[in-house]
């Protein structure tokens, strides 16, 4: 409320005219909502400027938590820390990521390949959704999901760590 006022005194200062002396004094307006409080999460992004040439990413198998044969690089941040990061999966031809949930938001642009998502808890190819390179999703916290991929298939995640996959079978999970 009180950083409301000050903005609106601001802007009649800005514009000229005498701001109104209490709140009362203001025409109601239905476009103002009650201040809500600010996220204990801020991403303050890099220290400096990144950039990357597709031949300078450093790729390292895994992640764990995906079957092997799959490679990541970690672009910007840490996944496993509570920050913001960003990293590129590599994946072969036929790859498959059982069903699934992330426990935070995930945000995924196709690089190269064909990514084929589908949403359940149960893998169904046929069900699935080709997106070719340049395709993005989004997938919220707590939504099963899974993958099949057509073609060395490379995408780039974004989220809030810590990333980690939760397999909707147990069994589904190469870590156990």
């Amino acid at each position: 409320m009180r950083r409301s006022i000050i903005a609106l005194a601001c802007i009649f200062v800005w514009a000229g005219c005498e701001p109104p002396e209490t709140m009362d004094d203001l025409p109601e307006d239905p476009t103002v909502t009650p201040e809500v409080p600010a996220p204990e999460f801020v991403d303050e992004g890099p220290p400096e400027p990144l950039m990357f040439d597709p031949g300078d990413i450093e790729w390292q198998p895994g992640p764990a938590s995906l079957e092997e044969g799959a490679e990541y690089a970690v672009l910007e941040g840490d996944p496993g820390a509570e920050a913001v990061f960003t990293m590129r999966i590599r994946m072969p031809d036929g790859f498959r990521i059982n069903p699934h949930t992330h426990p935070a938001v995930e945000r995924v642009t196709i690089v190269s390949g064909t990514f084929h998502l589908g949403h359940g808890e149960e893998f169904d190819r046929d069900n699935a959704t080709a997106l070719e390179a340049g395709s993005y999703f989004s997938i919220p916290s707590g939504h099963p999901h899974y993958a099949e991929m057509e073609g060395e298939t490379v995408i780039q995640l974004s989220s809030i760590g810590p990333w980690e996959i939760q397999y909707v079978n147990p069994e589904h999970d190469p870590r156990n």
